[in-house]
């Protein structure tokens, strides 16, 4: 049974989406939407249902991070709100929002996109948890026509098993490279990477997916 993640500090609100939902669907829910990111990377929903008036943290800040952050941007957050839908639609979907429902809420109509929107996303199975993280890397090693090579690059996309960044170099999909982090004037070895991807040949935009084969205690994340 598909798992959805309620976030709605109205307990009666939460009560009601829980009883009309468990049919079909295993709810988590909370009313603080500081613990929602925590539960979403736990438990892994296939779907959001985020109330936008909340304390401590809105939900236009919380739906901005949720696609934000690698790992929750694929998940499809729909915004069930008392707030006008005229009002905060389109905002809500330049923040990755997929859908928008008004209280009181048409049943119906939810679990009918629900359904549609998570048989068009194959779930995603990930052995690590991406996130979002500004890294400076140095990546050295040997490019398809064997020339030795050193380059300084950025990444924004890591998990403990790896990363994704912009690389000009050509590489084959057996290319196994060194991997220092870069900064404060010093360089520190944290392990030797393969290719795993490869987007955008041969554009400026060209970037690899990187998996560790090798790693040290330095890395940024660990299991």
């Amino acid at each position: 049974m598909d798992k959805i993640l309620l976030v709605d500090d109205d307990d009666a609100m939460r009560g009601m989406l829980k009883m009309r939902l468990s049919d079909e669907y295993e709810t988590i829910d909370t009313g603080n939407p500081v613990q929602a990111l925590e539960l979403a990377l736990q438990h892994k929903p296939r779907a959001i249902l985020l109330d936008l008036m909340m304390p401590d943290c809105s939900g236009f800040e919380l739906c901005q991070s949720f696609h934000n952050l690698s790992y929750t941007a694929r998940i499809p957050i729909f915004v069930v709100s008392g707030e006008s839908a005229g009002k905060y639609t389109e905002y809500m979907k330049s923040l990755g929002a997929a859908g928008y429902f008004e209280k009181p809420i048409d049943f119906a109509k939810l679990k009918a996109r629900l359904k549609t929107e998570l048989q068009s996303r194959p779930q995603e199975r990930r052995t690590h948890t991406r996130v979002r993280m500004h890294l400076t890397i140095k990546l050295k090693g040997s490019d398809v026509a064997q020339r030795s090579f050193e380059q300084l690059t950025t990444t924004e996309n890591v998990s403990a098993g790896g990363f994704l960044c912009p690389l000009s170099v050509d590489l084959s999909e057996s290319s196994n490279l060194q991997v220092f982090l870069s900064g404060a004037g010093r360089e520190l070895y944290v392990g030797a990477v393969r290719v795993v991807r490869r987007e955008n040949t041969g554009t400026p935009g060209q970037r690899y997916a990187f998996r560790f084969v090798e790693r040290t205690s330095d890395w940024i994340l660990q299991d």
